[in-house]
């Protein structure tokens, strides 16, 4: 399992956490997400056999978030 953590704006809420972890979650290969308002991230841990980080960071992004640099 690889872990990474990604910088995302636009997060204010927990309706915002649940759409992240809902379009995350349709992928196969996600194990976990977490998310923390207060620091805007989210820690995603994936196996990287199943997906990729270009595609979670897409599908992130899709959800209507933007991943900071």
């Amino acid at each position: 399992m690889t872990k990474i953590v990604l910088n995302v704006k636009g997060m204010t809420c927990g309706g915002c956490v649940k759409s992240i972890r809902n379009a995350l979650a349709a992928h196969e290969g996600i194990a976990a997400t977490e998310a923390d308002l207060e620091k805007a991230t989210v820690s995603i841990e994936f196996d990287p056999a199943k997906i990729q980080e270009a595609t979670i960071r897409s599908t992130i992004e899709a959800a209507g978030f933007d991943i900071a640099a």
